[in-house]
């Protein structure tokens, strides 16, 4: 097996393993938000970061930037924002989250 070949399949097989584990980092956030107001805020922002975190390493593998993924992300607010989206109208997320992301950059 050539080199390239090898490395061809440990990232597939690494894209895979991301991907379950974004499958069960979900589906602990889900189980996590049905047992109410007594579950530890730890461990649901443990969830959200966690798939954040998956997320920017499987766009990684697939051969997007971090950058690129801030930049998408950015541009995908700008539209939600200019479209008066709903999740906007019900207090300006998009409008803060595009903020937080052009301030980090």
């Amino acid at each position: 097996m050539k080199r390239e070949e090898f490395n061809i399949m440990s990232n597939v097989k690494v894209i895979e393993q991301l991907k379950a584990q974004l499958l069960v980092t979900i589906g602990e956030f889900f189980q996590l938000l049905t047992r109410g107001s007594n579950v530890a805020q730890e461990a649901i922002l443990d969830c959200i970061s966690g798939a954040i975190i998956i997320l920017y390493i499987l766009a990684e593998k697939l051969g997007y930037s971090f950058l690129e993924v801030d930049e998408n992300t950015k541009k995908s607010l700008k539209v939600g924002i200019i479209a008066e989206d709903e999740i906007e109208k019900n207090g300006r997320h998009l409008s803060r989250l595009y903020n937080h992301l052009k301030e980090r950059n």
